[in-house]
């Protein structure tokens, strides 16, 4: 008997979920793992007045300090790993070291803080990372048309963006798989592109 074991390992693929203070990272995170996410929530105190803008979300009591993560496993060979950035911009010395490695990347929005967006979508542009935007509906925000919100992004029209709602697994669920199509997408056009010159 070799001792060896059938049983796949599956690949880990990385995965962020990136985007402003009060979004919805967390929650999104929590709502797809199959194991006990890990957060580093913690209440938000008087030192973080006039730093961290609440604007429309004055009801927040806690915040991401330093990442969440989670795990999914599509089927037996594919597992994603999920890593939550901190949206406060005093955090975001810790994007580079999440974002490393990563296959692509979820960023949410929220049409009632459009602008918390600007520094998730410029970031994960200049890095030429696939990303898609997911605008999570908040019950009570004013709806947009989706290419609405692409016109106010300044975002080119092979950047998918969809509307979810982060509490809902099967949302969630359909926010990665557009972001994995979009990988796919962005992996294939170099070896289409190749095999034209041929």
């Amino acid at each position: 008997m070799s001792g060896r074991s059938d049983r796949t390992v599956p690949l880990a693929v990385k995965i962020v979920v990136s985007g402003g203070l009060g979004v919805g990272k967390t929650t999104f995170i929590g709502a797809i793992s199959e194991i006990e996410p890990l957060d580093t929530e913690a209440a938000i105190t008087q030192v973080s007045v006039g730093v961290d803008s609440l604007d429309g979300v004055e009801s927040k009591t806690t915040t991401t300090v330093a990442l969440d993560f989670g795990r999914i496993t599509l089927d037996p060979t594919i597992a994603l790993y999920l890593f939550g950035t901190p949206g406060q911009d005093r955090f975001s010395f810790l994007w580079d070291d999440l974002v490393e490695g990563a296959l692509g990347t979820v960023v949410l929005a929220d049409t009632r803080r459009i602008e918390e967006c600007f520094p998730a979508v410029d970031y994960f542009e200049s890095q030429g990372a696939p990303f898609v935007l997911a605008v999570n509906r908040f019950d009570g925000a004013e709806r947009f048309e989706l290419e609405e919100v692409r016109e106010a992004l300044g975002l080119g029209g092979d950047v998918p963006v969809l509307e979810c709602d982060a509490r809902e697994r099967s949302s969630v669920r359909d926010v990665l798989g557009a972001l994995m199509d979009r990988v796919i997408g962005v992996r294939a056009a170099p070896r289409r592109r190749a095999a034209m010159v041929r």
